[in-house]
């Protein structure tokens, strides 16, 4: 059975480069989990694990239906409410959503089935908050920042530039994906691609 890789079937995507790059998006499902507070806090540490643990539990129900798939990459929406400066905004009251990409065949049963098989067998109770959901971003700008993640203002910038130079508009929250595992690549190697949906 050959596993669908969304990663290689739609590179532009998931491929980025250090200079800002215009793309048009379609809508996508995604698994999601939302939370308030710090990249480092609980909430947001334990939801990346709930959410791959439904991710894999779903690919899981999925083969059994002979449409194997391999698990995207994790990427997060982030933001602040009202009208504070996201970069002036304490970490406790950031705004977060974690997103895993699903192929079209996945559908809320085999979420509802996954989350409940995760909640049972892993002990996992917030798996009780994923849910699957269309993500339409359309018009968007993105680049590929390299290295920490407290260090992307400079790549942040470079889209920045480019909107105010092809008088484009903010339309959408900042968008990271994870090309990196932070956990096996040291932080100076760490890719991230950075976007932000236009108007």
């Amino acid at each position: 059975m050959e596993k669908l890789n969304l990663t290689k079937l739609d590179p532009a995507y998931y491929k980025a480069n250090s200079k800002p790059v215009e793309i048009n998006l379609s809508t996508i499902e995604c698994l999601t989990i939302s939370g308030v507070g710090a990249p480092h806090g609980d909430r947001f540490q334990q939801s990346i694990g709930v959410i791959y643990a439904t991710a894999y539990t779903v690919k899981k129900y999925c083969k059994l239906d002979n449409k194997d798939f391999v698990v995207p990459k994790l990427e997060a929406f982030w933001w602040v409410e009202g009208d504070q400066i996201f970069e002036d905004t304490p970490q406790d009251e950031w705004h977060w959503q974690l997103m895993i990409r699903m192929p079209d065949y996945v559908t809320n049963d085999h979420v509802d089935q996954a989350v409940e098989e995760v909640i049972k067998k892993k002990k996992l109770g917030l798996a009780n908050e994923v849910q699957l959901k269309p993500v339409n971003e359309g018009r968007s700008v993105q680049v590929l920042h390299t290295g920490s993640y407290e260090e992307e203002q400079p790549s942040i910038n470079k889209i920045f530039d480019y909107m105010k130079l092809n008088g484009l508009q903010m339309n959408g929250h900042h968008h990271e994906i994870y090309i990196s595992d932070p956990t096996k690549t040291p932080v100076e190697k760490l890719k991230t691609i950075i976007r932000y949906a236009v108007k």
